[in-house]
C-alpha cells in the first residue's frame, strides 16, 4: 500500500504549480472568497456568489491563507491533491475492510492511477471532497460496528458522524448519500450496539452539518440553486430525458466521456480501456451474484465480496448517477458524477481479480502473475501520458482554464504599487459583486478581491463603459483588458 500511495502522490504533486496551466473562475472565486475569510474571519457554511458553493473548501483555503499568504494557482489547488491522496488510502481501508486485502489493493491502485480522479485532485473545485468524506464516513462507521470494545465502538460511530457530516459542505452530489446508509439497518441490524451506535453517528452528523442545514432553512432558495436551474424537470419531457441521460452515463466510462477540456481529454471514455474492460467483467459478476439463490450462509457470493458490499456498491454507484442523469446540461459531465468514481474501482478491481484467478486456473500461476505486473505497469504508465503528456499541455486545456488572466496578473504584479492601475473587463459572464466572473482570475493573483486589496494595489477595475475615468496620459502599459 504504501507503493500505491507513493504512485498517487506522485500522480497529485508533480508539477502542480504549472498543470493544470492557469486558473479557472470558478476556482478563483473560492481563493478570493477565502483570502476574505482570512482576512475578516467570517467563516460561512455557504458562499451565494457564483451560483452558491459549499463552504468547507473556502473554509479550508482561508485557514490557510491566513497560514501562509501565498496568492498562486497551487494553493487553491494544493487541498483537493491532499484530498485526493486520502480518498485512495480510504478507499483501500474500505474496500479491505468489506472484501478482503487483494481488491483493496487493487481498487486503491486503480484510483490512484484514475486519469478522472488525477485530474480533479489537481483542481481547486469542491467536489473532490466529496468522495473522500464519504469513502471514509463508511470506513469508519463500518469500523464502530465491527470493534470489540463498546468506548471504541462509539469513538468510530461519532468520528464517522463528523466525517459524514462534514460531506454536505462539500458539493451538491452528496445530498443523496443518505440513502446509502439506510443498508446497514437490513444487513447489521442484529449486531450488538446498532442502534446505539447508529445513534451517536445520526447525532454526531446532525450536530456537524446543523449550521448549513439552518442556513438552507433560511435560505430554501439556495438548497436547490443551481440544481433547480439545470434540472430535466425544466425539459418537456423529464422522464424520457432522464432515461436517455442515464444511456449516455453508461458510456462515458468505456465509450464517450466528458468533452469539457476542464474535466477530461476531451471526447475520451473515462476510464483507460483494460481499467474499463475490468469494470464491466467486475459490474456484471456482481449483478450474476446478487441475482442468485442464498445459500446457508446469507452474505456469502464470491471473489471475496459479501451480499452487503455488492449492495453497497450498487446502491452507491447508482445513487451517483442521479446527479448525472437529473442534469439537462453537459452530459456526460465527469464533476458531477464524481460521486461514482469509488464503487467504479471497487468493480473495476473485482473484475481484475476475475481475470487474475482465471489466467491462473487456465494457466499457470507465473503466467498469471506476469500479465498482472504488464498490465498495472501500463496503466501507471498511461495514466502520467495522459494526463502530463497529452491533456496537460494541450492549447485547449490552457484555454480553458483561462491562462490569459494569469498572466494579465503577474503584469500587474510586475508593476510598482505606486503606478495606478487600470483593469477593463469585456468578458461576459455572471456578474460577481457588479464584475463578470471571468476577472476573478486576475483578482486572485493580484489580491485585489476586496475594496480594501484593491486600492492597497492601487488597482481599478472598470466595466467598458467606464473607461472614460481612465486619466488622461495613462500608459498603455498600466492599463489591461480582460477580454
Amino acid at each position: 500500500m504504501i507503493v500505491i500511495l507513493i504512485i498517487a502522490i506522485f500522480l497529485r504533486f508533480d508539477h502542480l504549480k504549472t498543470a493544470p496551466p492557469g486558473l479557472y473562475p470558478d476556482e478563483a472565486i473560492d481563493g478570493n472568497n477565502a483570502v476574505e475569510v482570512a482576512e475578516t474571519g467570517h467563516f460561512q457554511p455557504f458562499y451565494i456568489e457564483d451560483n452558491g458553493r459549499e463552504g468547507l473548501y473556502v473554509n479550508i483555503l482561508a485557514v490557510m491563507f491566513k497560514l501562509w499568504p501565498i496568492y498562486e494557482p497551487w494553493m487553491i489547488r494544493l487541498p483537493a491533491a491532499i484530498a485526493g491522496v486520502l480518498t485512495v488510502l480510504g478507499l483501500y481501508l474500505l474496500v479491505d475492510a468489506l472484501a478482503g486485502p487483494a481488491l483493496g489493493l487493487l481498487a486503491a491502485f486503480l484510483i490512484a492511477t484514475s486519469f478522472w480522479h488525477i485530474n480533479f485532485s489537481r483542481i481547486g473545485f469542491r467536489a473532490i471532497l466529496a468522495p473522500l468524506l464519504l469513502t471514509w464516513a463508511l470506513y469508519l462507521f463500518l469500523k464502530a460496528l465491527r470493534a470489540a470494545r463498546a468506548n471504541i465502538a462509539i469513538i468510530y460511530a461519532a468520528l464517522a458522524g463528523i466525517v459524514y457530516g462534514l460531506g454536505f459542505y462539500t458539493y451538491i452530489a452528496y445530498r443523496v448519500t443518505p440513502l446509502l446508509f439506510l443498508l446497514f439497518i437490513p444487513f447489521f441490524r442484529r449486531t450488538p450496539r446498532f442502534w446505539k451506535l447508529t445513534a451517536m453517528f445520526l447525532i454526531t452528523t446532525i450536530i456537524v452539518a446543523l449550521p448549513i442545514g439552518w442556513y438552507f432553512l433560511k435560505h430554501p432558495a439556495d438548497f436547490f440553486g443551481r440544481t433547480s436551474e439545470i434540472s430535466v424537470t425544466n425539459t418537456g419531457n423529464p422522464v424520457g430525458l432522464f432515461l436517455e441521460n442515464i444511456g449516455i452515463t453508461s458510456l462515458m466510462f468505456n465509450f464517450r466521456g466528458d468533452s469539457n477540456w476542464r474535466h477530461n481529454l476531451s471526447g475520451a471514455p473515462e476510464l483507460f480501456f483494460p481499467v474499463g474492460i475490468m469494470f464491466l467483467v467486475g459490474f456484471v459478476l456482481s449483478i450474476i451474484a446478487l441475482t442468485r439463490r442464498r445459500g446457508q450462509n446469507e452474505n456469502e457470493t464470491t471473489n471475496g465480496s459479501n451480499r452487503f458490499t455488492l449492495w453497497l456498491m450498487f446502491v452507491w454507484f447508482a445513487l451517483a448517477i442521479i446527479p448525472e442523469a437529473a442534469s439537462d446540461e453537459g452530459i456526460p459531465h465527469a464533476l458531477r458524477a464524481i460521486l461514482v468514481i469509488p464503487p467504479v474501482m471497487y468493480f473495476a478491481a473485482l473484475g481484475g481479480v476475475k481475470f487474475y484467478n482465471l489466467v491462473k486456473k487456465y494457466w499457470s500461476a507465473h503466467a498469471a502473475e506476469t500479465l498482472a505486473i504488464i498490465t498495472l505497469v501500463a496503466i501507471g504508465v498511461a495514466a502520467y501520458g495522459k494526463y502530463f503528456l497529452e491533456w496537460a499541455p494541450n492549447p485547449n486545456v490552457a484555454g480553458a482554464f483561462n491562462t490569459d488572466y494569469v498572466a494579465i496578473g503577474r503584469e500587474i504584479n510586475a508593476l510598482p504599487a505606486s503606478t495606478p492601475k487600470y483593469v477593463v473587463v469585456e468578458a461576459g459572464g455572471v456578474p460577481i459583486r457588479g464584475l463578470p466572473t471571468p476577472v476573478e482570475t486576475t483578482m486572485f493573483i493580484t489580491k485585489s478581491f476586496t475594496s480594501a486589496d484593491a486600492a492597497a494595489a492601487n488597482i481599478h477595475y472598470l466595466l467598458p463603459n467606464e473607461t472614460s475615468t481612465i486619466p488622461h496620459g495613462t500608459p498603455t502599459s498600466s492599463v489591461f483588458y480582460i477580454e
